[in-house]
């Protein structure tokens, strides 16, 4: 096996050329998980455990809301590596923007998503539009970032 061209310029560990994967989750209800799985097996390979737990939480909830608010077409992850955090992206064709119910019981079984991801990313919001196919100019994004260090 040959040297790769790319070793001078691509870090062992990925983190210092920005890059991004990404997975369309169809409307079924192991999506969540298989999301979270994708998010684990990528950040694991660039030696970013330390931020797993927050990054497959953040996931889940937000696959999950699309899922429960757009659920005839599915959703498109999109996860952004840059040097010093991770963007978690996830599209659907509902234009509708999401709420953060501040005031949900713990004892609720919905509302408290965003709360979750609100107090587990750094950043997060929402997006107008998104990827042909799932909805264009009519869907949304709905986002947060973790930070790497």
């Amino acid at each position: 096996m040959g040297t790769s061209k790319c070793a001078s310029v691509w870090p062992p560990n990925g983190r210092g050329v920005p890059h991004s994967y990404t997975m369309f989750s169809p409307p079924l209800d192991t999506s969540p998980k298989i999301a979270r799985d994708f998010i684990a097996s990528v950040l694991r390979s660039l030696d970013l455990g330390h931020i797993l737990d927050a990054a497959q939480l953040c996931t889940s909830e937000l696959v999950t809301n699309s899922l429960q608010h757009a659920p005839c077409i599915g959703s498109l992850l999109r996860l952004d590596i840059q040097a010093t955090r991770i963007r978690i992206n996830v599209y659907d064709a509902s234009p509708a923007e999401p709420l953060l119910r501040r005031g949900t019981r713990e004892s609720s079984e919905h509302g408290r998503g965003l709360l979750l991801v609100d107090a587990l990313a750094d950043r997060w919001g929402t997006a107008p539009g998104g990827p042909v196919g799932l909805g264009g100019v009519d869907g949304k994004g709905v986002w947060c970032e973790i930070r790497t260090r």
